[in-house]
């Protein structure tokens, strides 16, 4: 063989594989920039969320009467179990109250029209200064997506050859073995574990949560309140429903323990009154008080993002009559007390 049909021959072989690569990447689309899906791609890795969905987003077809916006816990909500509306989860893992405004702003832009409500979940950990006050918005991850040939650079990515074919092993095998995965529906889903590892998870995240977010460093954000109403203003004509997100009842103890009542309680106190009114599932209850709704004490599982979406769109279907109280200027006083009594006992 001579030196060039060598270098043909070596050429034509890179080629291939590159060509085949490519093409199994775009079988899988793991970044989500194509939209196709069949059962080798329908069970998905988490590799950067707020790219992932900034993606679909814009590649694919969008259009929707109603936003929601969360932390890692609100991807756990199906947002096709709202009944009545048509709902896009815009939810990524460590979203903050500054993203809001971005995230919607986006949204809007991409749904080509305002959103008829905008549903926004709260975390109680969140309303702190170190926690709330850092300017964050989605212009690197836009700015990624519009690069020239972005969605074909993609192609040619090794890392992504990889998560491509996890996801293929994963979706064959029609297992989730991670704590978030997600659908083709943008649907996401978690291993469900047994109860000595959520025991344990717990403990850990407990733990965690004394030391990195109710300790000695927590201090509430006057802010907040500001924030929010600032979000409301520049949308007069949308809906806005807030809800707190339930958080077991070992980790709300753990607020409590670390004297950060008082805290919860300006909190509740500010959403309604920027608000007008809100959700509030963060108490004890029949849910929070049953560790097996959660993996770690802090994400709860699909099954009750299915009802808090039953509550907030007004069916009630399968949802507990002490599962969510829609708190008001008028019964603020009452429920912040009742709270307060179901705090002494733990």
């Amino acid at each position: 063989m001579s030196y060039k049909q060598f270098a043909i021959t070596v050429l034509t072989l890179v080629l291939l594989a590159a060509g085949g690569s490519a093409s199994f990447i775009y079988y899988i689309d793991p970044m989500w920039t194509f939209g196709h899906s069949h059962e080798y791609n329908d069970v998905q890795y988490v590799i950067d969320e707020r790219q992932q969905k900034v993606n679909a987003m814009h590649f694919q077809p969008f259009d929707y009467d109603t936003l929601l916006i969360g932390s890692s816990r609100t991807t756990y909500i199906n947002q096709h179990d709202f009944t009545g509306m048509k709902v896009y989860n815009f939810s990524a893992s460590n979203v903050s109250i500054r993203e809001y405004e971005p995230f919607l702003q986006y949204a809007v832009e991409q749904n080509g029209k305002s959103f008829e409500r905008v549903i926004i979940g709260l975390d109680f950990f969140k309303t702190s200064i170190n926690q709330s006050s850092g300017v964050v918005n989605l212009d690197s991850y836009i700015a990624k997506m519009e690069e020239p040939f972005y969605r074909y650079k993609n192609l040619l990515s090794y890392d992504l050859l990889k998560y491509a074919y996890d996801n293929f092993k994963m979706s064959k095998a029609d297992a989730n073995i991670l704590d978030r995965s997600y659908n083709r529906s943008n649907v996401a889903q978690a291993m469900k574990i047994d109860s000595e590892t959520t025991s344990q998870q717990t403990k850990e995240k407990i733990k965690k949560f004394r030391k990195e977010f109710y300790g000695e460093t927590y201090q509430y954000n006057p802010e907040y309140k500001a924030v929010l109403q600032q979000l409301i203003d520049k949308y007069p004509q949308t809906e806005f429903i807030f809800y707190t997100t339930p958080i077991s009842t070992p980790l709300f103890t753990a607020l409590v323990d670390q004297g950060l009542l008082p805290s919860y309680e300006q909190w509740i106190t500010d959403v309604t009154a920027a608000a007008g009114g809100m959700y509030n599932f963060m108490y004890p209850n029949s849910i929070t008080n049953d560790i097996g709704h959660y993996f770690d004490g802090h994400h709860f599982y699909p099954e009750v993002g299915t009802m808090i979406a039953h509550r907030i769109d007004g069916t009630n279907q399968g949802v507990p009559a002490d599962f969510g109280t829609y708190v008001t200027p008028e019964n603020l006083a009452d429920q912040l007390e009742f709270v307060r009594k179901e705090s002494e006992g733990l």
